[in-house]
């Protein structure tokens, strides 16, 4: 072992306690690390798994070949095939068995009288396979539907439902059926797929309920015969198919199956805990850096007396290397520990909070141990570098001084920089969200304001601290002039200390903006585009709920009380060969309840080969009023339709509409998203809510609700996503508060002889720990401002970007009312920081703190 081993290992042993914060802050980044890429792999697993072992009877699919996929959707709308293509696959040697499948939407109603699911996963609904080997749910409980309004229902959404075997209730296909469940289901072994729900009829129920005409099926499921392979079956069932329909082995639709959750949920899901792994590990960074910093000051005259005793530079630097890889392999260690036991702990919490993922071991991957031991590591000496080139560059003679001035804070070279620093990040945000959106520019110009607030702390700190320190001499006297003084002391010490939780409430203040940014957007877009009294819609989003029966917008047109209802359907064509959701309405009642802005044409004679477009669309496709626009349906079949009006806003209304009438050939299973109603003159908003809310009982009861309410219930997903985000943060605040907690307990270690002359010259135990705890306060409050200001900037250079890379307007909002709670969560940790040293300052001896060297 060489010296400069040994001078680590001896230090470690003596100062064990100078790195608990930062093995603590190592420790918890990794293991939130680890814990994300475990969980993600054991989910990954677990769904392979699961559709595996419920699709393992299925040797081929049957399906048509192509789909039409929308923008912004991944997962297409395919033709659907022809049942009667069943008995023509069961004649080719080597098949087995084959059953059509016919999906749909459909969401039960449970024993409360409110819809099951709805919010993300799919609700659906299908034909209950009699052959057990190609139904990929099994009988758990109970018998197969066998006759007309008998259903089988997944065990999972029966139990969030509160049914049990026998009980009646409404299926939404969307119109409301009458069921009694009669067997209960499990998928792959589990109570269901997640959070998906399931409804298995017989097969003339699922024809008249989710398809648009009898005889079509979204596949047939083939089972192979024995001695036939999934490829040779693929292989012999090619031939005999018609144009347009393809087959793929069972293996290809299962992994097909598990890509598209991956896609939705898995991946989003695991990227979005590792962006707040690595807010975590960046506010770690601030925190071990300023520790090294601090011991790396306060060894000045060890290290100097080393250089004098013969020691080099690189074995100084060396030495504070070693300590620093000591510390983090050991925290990174145990880490990885911790996030196997994280992930250990979310496998059992969610199925306690209703979201059964499936069952399986834990599934730890080399990477997922190598990638988060990597990262601490990586983390840990990055941070510790420049404190051990600063230690490796002390003087000899510095052995000869009893302190050093800390003169960071007053650098110009450091201001200088700074300001350009500020300078250049201001200029790119306002071109990258201004003169040419760009969503690239936007964010580097993000992480150079990022980079200059850092910069410029230890320059802005002095300042700072003075004015919010300002009233501390007037309301606490001689303490709060001294803990302000304190703070003044080390201003690089003290920015780097307030860094790191800048950064935290930056990050939190930057999702309060924009969360009320979007529900401010939201609200605009109701304001300006919607003017009916009440909307009617399903409270669900996502792939989730059954949508509204068509029929529904008809039956509240004959209320007395109402002037106009139109119900906005939904379908998917191919515009010119590009994929495209249509409106599909009545256009002169969309027009009269909808502000679509300026509207060229007429949107009175679109009949059955006439189409509205927006501005927006018609300039992408070249298109006017008269001009010819070729749709391409899931049916295959190809028309022409004439544009017969363009209009300016499409918020609500969408990019295309065509009416009933042209969309009712092509349909499959027909729902609206939304009705809106418009009351006569008159009519009060409650008498006419009333009315609707009738009427809608009679239509699987869904959601009545004025402007406002609509405006308010459309944003609802925006204060859940927020309340995760403030969860998620709450790490990253408390490693910074471990980081202002570890600050102070070094420099009472530093001050311990101050601290005792203090004492005896008549300064009380209160006293003393009102000192440390209001010099925690305006550290944090430093920070805080900070971040507050960085975090604003940020949600605005956020709004702007997605304003210019969408094509919808973005509307900004500042609330002043959230941002000053952050503000004062941001001073309460600051003062919960500096508890834990006022009482290690408060309990020192003042004999032996005053002869301390």
């Amino acid at each position: 072992m060489n010296a400069s081993v040994r001078l680590s290992v001896s230090s470690l042993r003596a100062h064990k306690r100078r790195f608990a914060g930062t093995f603590l802050a190592v420790f918890l980044g990794v293991a939130f690390l680890a814990g994300t890429l475990v969980m993600g792999d054991t989910l990954r697993s677990s769904f392979d798994t699961l559709f595996g072992d419920a699709t393992s009877g299925t040797d081929a699919v049957v399906r048509s070949a192509d789909a039409i996929t929308t923008p912004g959707e991944r997962e297409g709308v395919r033709e659907p095939v022809n049942t009667d293509l069943v008995t023509t696959l069961e004649k080719v040697p080597g098949v087995a068995a084959a059953a059509p499948d016919i999906q749909g939407a459909g969401q039960l109603v449970g024993a409360n009288g409110k819809p099951i699911g709805g919010k993300g996963p799919p609700t659906l609904a299908g034909n209950w396979i009699t052959d057990p080997q190609l139904n990929p749910y099994r009988l758990a409980e109970g018998r197969a539907p066998e006759k007309p309004g008998e259903v089988v229902v997944n065990r999972g959404a029966a139990e969030r439902g509160d049914l049990k075997i026998g009980d009646t209730t409404t299926l939404r296909t969307p119109d409301p059926v009458n069921v009694t469940i009669v067997g209960l289901a499990t998928f792959g072994g589990e109570d269901g797929m997640a959070q998906v729900t399931f409804t298995g009829m017989t097969r003339a129920d699922a024809e008249k309920y989710l398809t648009a005409r009898p005889g079509e099926a979204a596949s047939i499921q083939v089972r192979a015969g024995p001695g036939v392979g999934q490829q040779a079956l693929v292989d012999r069932l090619t031939p005999v198919l018609p144009k347009g329909v393809e087959a793929i082995t069972g293996q290809e639709s299962a992994q097909e199956n598990t890509d598209m959750i991956s896609s939705q949920f898995l991946t989003i899901f695991t990227t979005f805990l590792l962006v707040f792994s690595g807010v975590a590990l960046l506010v770690a960074t601030f925190s071990i850096h300023n520790t090294f910093a601090i011991v790396v000051a306060q060894r000045s005259r060890e290290n100097a007396l080393l250089r004098a005793l013969g020691a080099s530079r690189r074995q100084v630097t060396a030495s504070t290397l070693v300590e620093a890889s000591a510390v983090a392999v050991a925290a990174s260690a145990a880490g990885l520990a911790g996030g196997v036991g994280i992930a250990a702990g979310l496998q059992a919490l969610f199925p306690a909070i209703g979201f059964p993922f499936p069952k399986g071991e834990l599934v730890i991957s080399a990477l997922s141990m190598a990638l988060p031991l990597a990262v601490g590591v990586a983390v840990c000496l990055g941070s510790a570098l420049l404190p051990a080139v600063r230690a490796g560059r002390t003087a000899p003679l510095a052995a000869l001084r009893e302190t050093a001035v800390d003169t960071s804070g007053a650098s110009r070279f450091r201001a200088v920089t700074g300001m350009g620093l500020a300078a250049v990040a201001v200029a790119v945000t306002l071109s990258g969200v201004l003169l040419s959106p760009s969503i690239w520019l936007a964010g580097l110009g993000a992480v150079l304001a990022l980079v200059s607030f850092v910069v410029l702390g230890p320059v802005a700190s002095t300042t700072a601290v003075r004015v919010l320190g300002g009233p501390l001499d007037r309301l606490r006297g001689v303490t709060g002039g001294l803990a302000r003084r304190n703070a003044l002391r080390s201003p690089r010490r003290t920015a780097a200390t307030a860094s790191a939780l800048m950064i935290g409430v930056a990050v939190v203040s930057l999702f309060t903006v924009f969360g009320a940014s979007l529900k401010a957007t939201m609200d605009q877009t109701v304001s300006r585009s919607f003017a009916g009294d009440v909307a009617v819609s399903t409270p669900s989003y996502g792939a989730g709920g059954s949508g509204l029966s068509p029929r529904l917008a008809g039956a509240i047109q004959r209320l007395p009380e109402v002037d106009t209802a139109v119900g906005l359907g939904r379908g998917v064509a191919q515009v010119d060969g590009e994929g495209r959701a249509l409106t599909v309405t009545d256009p002169l009642a969309l027009e009269r309840t909808f502000d679509l802005g300026t509207v060229r044409g007429s949107l009175r004679d679109l009949g059955t080969d006439g189409i509205a477009i927006t501005e927006k669309e018609a300039a992408k496709q070249g298109l006017t009023t008269g001009d010819t626009a070729r749709l391409t349906f899931t049916d295959g079949r190809t028309q022409p339709f004439t544009v017969r009006a363009v209009y300016g806003q499409s918020e609500l209304a969408g990019d295309y509409v065509i009416t009933r009438a042209a969309w009712a050939p092509h349909r499959t299973q027909d729902s609206d998203t939304l009705i809106a109603v418009s009351f006569r003159d008159g009519v009060g908003s409650g008498a006419g809510k009333a009315a609707v809310e009738k009427v809608a009982a009679q239509y699987g009861n869904p959601e009545v609700q004025t402007r406002d309410e609509y405006a308010q219930s459309s944003a609802g997903g925006i204060d859940m996503m927020l309340t995760l985000v403030y969860a998620l943060l709450a790490l990253a605040v408390f490693i910074a508060l471990l980081g202002i907690a570890n600050t102070l307990t070094l420099a009472i270690h530093e001050r311990t002889r101050e601290l005792g002359l203090l004492r005896a010259v008549g300064q009380t135990r209160s006293q003393l720990r009102a000192m440390v705890r209001w010099e925690s306060v305006l550290v944090a409050a430093f920070g805080t401002l900070g971040g507050l200001v960085l975090g604003a900037f940020l949600g605005w250079v956020l709004v702007k970007a997605s304003d210019g890379a969408s094509d919808s307007a973005f509307a900004f909002a500042m609330p002043p009312a959230q941002l000053a709670v952050v503000a004062l969560v941001g001073l309460a940790a600051g003062a919960l920081a500096g508890l834990r040293p006022a009482r290690r300052a408060a309990r020192l001896d003042v004999l032996r703190a005053i002869a301390t060297e």
